[in-house]
């Protein structure tokens, strides 16, 4: 039997956010979204818009009453900005679980230009801690349960000898001279590759300081890549259906090939594909969630880290999947990003198992299920925004930056345009 709790969604509007609400509310929760619509925003910013028809936050809502008859409350609020407002919700509410998503997650858009850069370091870290630090203040710290959605990249992406551990490894510590040495446990040393996932990092150490001064109570989940876009809440009424972000700034690379192949375009592979990554299907992902409440760290115990991935594979042999399976050609271009072009990767990912989690793996199945969602509504897609223009180093003067951006407005001018 499921012990009903009061779960606070931080940006639960959003890809795994929006699901997740659903998925916690048809389990019993009493869930409450947090969120301040900018990724809406940034759609109109980008000039594109999901490629799956997403209703307004309030009309969500409203469906999901309709079809379920449980109601999911909401309130509009930026944590990163809006601290007072932050911690008298959280005083007044009282939440028994909180789920962190309230970060702008995408790799490629932290890197658009240096506002960009900028935006995400101050979202991000900002979000973070504020929420760690108006639980404290309102009295939270054994009431409470913080749950946050992290990302494998944290780890990096250099081929190991080892499989990457859930969150901690052991070492051994030398004395300047090499005579004498002690064994410890540390954070697993990071290794960000954009200002995305360094911003993740630093959510680590946030974590590590407000478990050990003051008792939180943290889950840290290190996400794979997602893929899929559906679960059985979001398809049960058009109105409740999930985002489908096929752009090169939030698209992510299994989706991404699904919708070029089903709109006849190449399916493009950066730099030779020889890139491993883990991957996890959006049906997991809210389990995870689920698994991760239902299991809170006990009083005193360290940040639980939880690697919530089911599996890993090689870029161009997922391209040489969909390829199998539509005929789609693919398309090798230049990558960029700054990495390594091949890498191997090995993920520990029992513990979630442990809890309960039945993984979801790469099925033609169930790729038929996200390819006929891209058929759909492929009416919908805008050609020109498929290629991934973000790159990670300036491009030479025969090939210009593009215009900076405001990363939630309208376009701006750059410092370095005056020049």
């Amino acid at each position: 039997m499921i012990l009903s709790k009061r779960v606070l969604i931080l940006g639960g509007d959003g890809f795994c956010g929006w699901p997740t609400s659903l998925h916690l509310s048809a389990q019993g929760h009493e869930v409450h979204i947090v969120d301040n619509l900018v990724r809406r925003r940034q759609d109109e910013e980008l000039g594109v818009q999901s490629l799956t028809p997403i209703r307004p936050l309030s009309e969500r809502l409203k469906a999901w009453q309709e079809h379920s008859g449980r109601e999911i409350a909401f309130t509009a609020l930026d944590i990163a900005h809006d601290y007072g407002q932050l911690r008298d919700l959280l005083a007044q509410w009282r939440p028994e679980a909180i789920v962190h998503f309230a970060e702008q997650r995408s790799a490629p858009y932290s890197m658009k230009s240096p506002r960009h850069k900028l935006y995400t370091v101050d979202n991000n870290l900002n979000a973070t801690h504020n929420v760690l630090c108006a639980m404290v203040e309102v009295g939270l710290e054994t009431d409470c349960h913080l749950v946050h959605l992290g990302t494998m990249g944290v780890y990096g992406y250099k081929t190991s000898r080892f499989k990457l551990p859930e969150g901690y490894q052991k070492i051994r510590l030398l004395s300047p001279d090499g005579n004498d040495s002690v064994e410890t446990e540390i954070l697993y040393p990071p290794d960000p590759g954009s200002i995305y996932h360094m911003t993740k990092t630093q959510d680590q150490l946030f974590f590590y300081y407000y478990n050990k001064n003051d008792g939180l109570r943290i889950t840290d989940l290190h996400q794979g890549i997602v893929w899929g876009t559906e679960t059985p809440e979001t398809c049960c009424d058009e109105r409740l259906i999930n985002r489908f972000d096929y752009d090169g700034d939030f698209g992510t690379v299994l989706n991404r090939f699904v919708m070029q192949a089903a709109v006849g375009h190449p399916l493009t592979v950066h730099g030779t594909g020889g890139q491993t990554r883990a991957f996890i299907h959006i049906r997991d992902t809210v389990r995870c969630i689920e698994l991760a409440i239902a299991h809170p760290p006990a009083p005193g115990e360290r940040v639980r880290v939880f690697n919530q991935t089911t599996e890993t594979h090689r870029i161009r042999d997922l391209a040489r999947l969909i390829h199998e399976l539509t005929g789609a050609p693919i398309d090798f271009v230049d990558n960029p990003r700054k990495e390594q072009d091949e890498n191997e990767l090995k993920v520990e990912n029992q513990g979630l198992q442990n809890l309960g989690l039945a993984p979801i793996t790469l099925s033609a199945g169930l790729l038929a299920e996200v390819s006929e969602v891209a058929a759909r509504y492929r009416h919908r897609c805008d050609l020109t925004k498929i290629p991934a223009r973000s790159r990670w180093r300036p491009q030479t003067a025969s090939c210009p930056p593009e215009r900076d951006s405001d990363p939630v407005g309208a376009p701006v001018h750059s410092e370095r345009q005056h020049d």
